[in-house]
């Protein structure tokens, strides 16, 4: 049997890093961390290996600790990846973000809630709706980009629907038109635009990505040594391959570019405290 007191050595994931600093961000927002404070726990964030060192990270919150999961030695069926799992009802999570010279990010396991609010000046984000759930079938995202930009990524089954309006900038339609699959939630993407842009699109999670290539690998048997016949399928393999690079590099720099937004707001910040 697994001794419960080790659990919190148990490795923790990109997804559990993730939901702290959303915590940290709010609290950023509600006025109970200060700059200085907030930059110290997220980068403490993302070096924690564990769940021992990020449990302390959000302990004197008002949401509390990250959970701990509980260790169980036998295996369950996996669930079977319906819709009907994921509308959950109840409050999101998150209701609204702010970006100010600079960005802001929702991914991983969030609640989106029925209407979720954004705004961005000279800045960006980015709400990755892949692994979200929904607190009802039908949520609704307003979006205010002024010399700024977001960016909207909904899985696969997901309907869109965009009536957002730009003025010298724009809403993506591109993925408008496509059917939601059974059960699957609806997402209309509103608001305004002003010198900048609001981008949709739909992706596959990287561990679905993974799932379909080995899929595709057990289709097609033990692999020939040689000749022309799967070549096709090979180079598609290796276009594969490289799309998930570029994937995880680019996420790799989104996360470095926006701990460095958040350290030049601060020295911003620090300035104009001194200067008063």
């Amino acid at each position: 049997m697994t001794d419960d007191a080790a659990v919190p050595e148990l490795r923790a994931s990109d997804a559990d890093r993730e939901r702290v600093a959303e915590v940290l961000r709010d609290a950023l927002a509600e006025g109970r961390l200060d700059m200085e404070e907030f930059e110290e726990r997220l980068e403490a964030t993302y070096k924690a290996r564990t769940y021992g060192e990020l449990t302390p990270i959000t302990r004197d919150l008002p949401v509390g600790q990250v959970a701990v999961p509980k260790v169980d030695m036998v295996k369950h069926p996996e669930p079977d990846g319906s819709w009907a799992g994921r509308v959950v009802g109840g409050e999101g999570s998150s209701a609204w973000a702010v970006a100010v010279m600079s960005g802001f990010q929702r991914k991983g396991r969030w609640t989106v809630p029925r209407q979720f609010n954004c705004f961005a000046f000279w800045g960006g984000g980015e709400i990755d709706l892949r692994e979200a759930n929904f607190a009802a079938g039908e949520v609704e995202i307003n979006c205010v980009a002024i010399m700024g930009g977001m960016n909207i990524i909904v899985p696969p089954g997901v309907e869109v629907v965009v009536r957002g309006i730009g003025i010298m900038g724009g809403f993506d339609h591109s993925q408008e038109g496509v059917p939601g699959g059974p059960g699957a939630p609806r997402v209309i993407v509103n608001g305004f635009a002003f010198w900048g842009g609001v981008g949709v699109e739909r992706k596959l999670t990287k561990e679905e990505r993974r799932r379909l290539k080995a899929e595709r690998k057990a289709a097609g048997g033990r692999e020939p040594a040689e000749g022309y016949g799967d070549r096709p399928r090979m180079l598609e393999e290796q276009r594969e391959w490289r799309r998930e690079l570029r994937e995880e590099r680019r996420d790799r720099y989104e996360e470095r570019r926006e701990r460095h937004r958040e350290r030049h707001q601060d020295r911003r910040d620090r300035r104009r405290y001194d200067e008063y």
